[in-house]
């Protein structure tokens, strides 16, 4: 008798995956996607390295480590968000998530700048293969953060009506897009702005 109960008193839960697992997959897709287009910026480096370096010149590092601060302390927000719903806080992670959305605002806005700036220069998708993959591997990126700006969004108000605690993997699975759009500029950030 008393080994069944200890049986029962040191079973602990299963750990689970966080989110969704549909987001898994598609997180998993994206991450492949970008994979490709890396492996190709970097070929293509490795075979034309005086033009990747002279193409590189044009852009400025300062800017592109302001675009990594700014996503990065969204992706902070987004998490501690996270984790006033699982304490019942709902209306504190909506405040936190409007934050993080003031954050990634920054981001478009120094990035529609930067497009600006080169565009003026006459540096378009055509100008060079670097700026081709410039172009495709970053306005790609830019995609996926207004998606998961809508979806900052969307868990915002979600959470300002939430009542109370309740199933956290939808915020879960928006967190975790957030937090691949992080990861994927921590890599395009070294490798388009600062590698030679």
């Amino acid at each position: 008798m008393s080994t069944s109960l200890d049986a029962c008193a040191s079973f602990t839960p299963a750990k689970r995956l966080p989110g969704d697992l549909a987001m898994w997959f598609f997180i998993l897709a994206e991450l492949t996607v970008f994979a490709l287009l890396i492996v190709t910026f970097a070929v293509t480096q490795a075979l034309q390295p005086a033009l990747f370096h002279a193409s590189r010149a044009a852009l400025d590092s300062s800017i592109g480590l302001a675009l990594t601060l700014s996503l990065l302390t969204a992706g902070l927000f987004a998490a501690l968000a996270q984790e006033q719903v699982r304490r019942g806080r709902s209306r504190r992670a909506g405040w936190l998530l409007l934050a993080a959305l003031l954050a990634a605002s920054l981001y478009v806005g120094l990035k529609l700048s930067e497009y600006q700036h080169l565009a003026g220069l006459g540096l378009g998708m055509e100008h060079n293969s670097f700026f081709t993959l410039y172009w495709i591997l970053t306005g790609f990126h830019f995609l996926h953060v207004l998606l998961g700006m809508l979806i900052l969004a969307w868990l915002a108000v979600r959470c300002w009506r939430r009542s109370q605690a309740g199933d956290d993997a939808v915020l879960e699975s928006g967190v975790l897009y957030w937090h691949m759009v992080d990861l994927i500029w921590v890599l395009l950030f070294p490798l388009v702005y600062v590698l030679n």
